[in-house]
């Protein structure tokens, strides 16, 4: 299976990385300057699951992308507000049979993905995994978690699913193949939704933010109204994941945040429109009532920091 990881950044770096390492046939679509760090230091990866450093990966720029041929699968985990850049740097490696594989959060990006190459080409996805590149341009993996749970957005488990999952296992990170992803993908938005809503909305991890006389009642209020955008488009939580995502939300003294807060405090871009704004468009009557949301707050809190960033810069 030719694989092409778009980009050799903390998520498709590591799991790509994983891949190559494992000896998985693995090309990454990298800019210029990207490609000239690879050649120079290799692809680097420091992990509490083993450190990692691939001296001779195989890389590509956009521009020679054509003479490489479809590949049999492209792993996509840009940031949400990258993804029409990205889809035009790896378009040309799509064939009629080419899986595409996103790792983003929420779900507009399968609206667009699918309008571009159509319904057949698209799966579903969720990664499970916090990183960040350092000033060496080397990927720091920050805990534990490294999985990617993956799947058919019509259900089931398919023959090119399965061999999707059998190039994936004995990789070095935690794979499933999911016969519900579209369940497995807006449970994680409507945690992650809870999570960015809070911390960036209070700027502070969450024991800080139980810790304050509202906290709680403030989380609890964010994570019923996306529990409740879920079950309005057919995607009610199930009982596990609610326990799940309770322990850590409201997990006393927590250092937890979400990687929003985290942009917000190095005065980057955020995905707000992707986790935020698109659950706000899609709740029905939670959302569109006279009665202000939580999550229409915090919202509105992330655009007057873009708002800010914008006219700064």
């Amino acid at each position: 299976m030719r694989i092409l990881v778009v980009g050799a950044g903390a998520t498709g770096g590591y799991f790509g990385g994983r891949l190559a390492a494992a000896g998985r046939d693995v090309t990454f679509l990298v800019r210029p300057q990207r490609a000239a760090q690879l050649r120079e230091a290799g692809l680097v990866i420091r992990s509490p699951h083993g450190d990692l450093t691939l001296r001779e990966i195989q890389a590509v720029t956009q521009d020679a992308l054509a003479s490489a041929g479809p590949f049999d699968l492209v792993l996509l985990s840009c940031k949400a507000y990258d993804l029409d850049d990205a889809i035009e740097s790896f378009a040309a490696a799509v064939g009629p049979s080419t899986a595409i594989l996103p790792l983003l959060n929420g779900m507009r990006h399968l609206d667009v993905l699918q309008a571009r190459f159509g319904t057949q080409a698209v799966l579903g996805g969720v990664c499970l995994i916090a990183s960040t590149l350092n000033a060496a341009r080397e990927i720091v993996h920050l805990n534990d978690a490294h999985a990617i749970t993956f799947g058919e957005l019509g259900g089931g488990v398919s023959p090119r699913a399965q061999a999707i999952a059998d190039a994936f296992s004995h990789a070095g990170f935690n794979v499933k193949a999911s016969e519900r992803i579209l369940q497995e993908m807006w449970e994680k938005w409507v945690f992650l939704a809870s999570l960015a809503g809070s911390t960036c909305l209070l700027r502070a991890p969450v024991g800080v933010i139980l810790s304050t006389p509202d906290g709680e009642a403030i989380v609890e209020r964010l994570f019923a109204e996306c529990r409740a955008t879920a079950a309005e488009n057919g995607y009610a939580v199930r009982d596990a994941f609610v326990e799940r995502s309770r322990s850590m939300l409201f997990a006393a003294g927590s250092p937890l945040t979400a990687s929003m807060l985290r942009d917000v405090q190095n005065g980057s871009r955020t995905e707000a429109d992707h986790v935020l704004g698109d659950l706000i468009r899609r709740g029905g009557e939670a959302q569109s009532s006279d009665a202000l949301s939580v999550l229409r707050v915090a919202y509105s809190h992330l655009k007057a920091y873009e708002a800010q960033r914008g006219a700064a810069n």
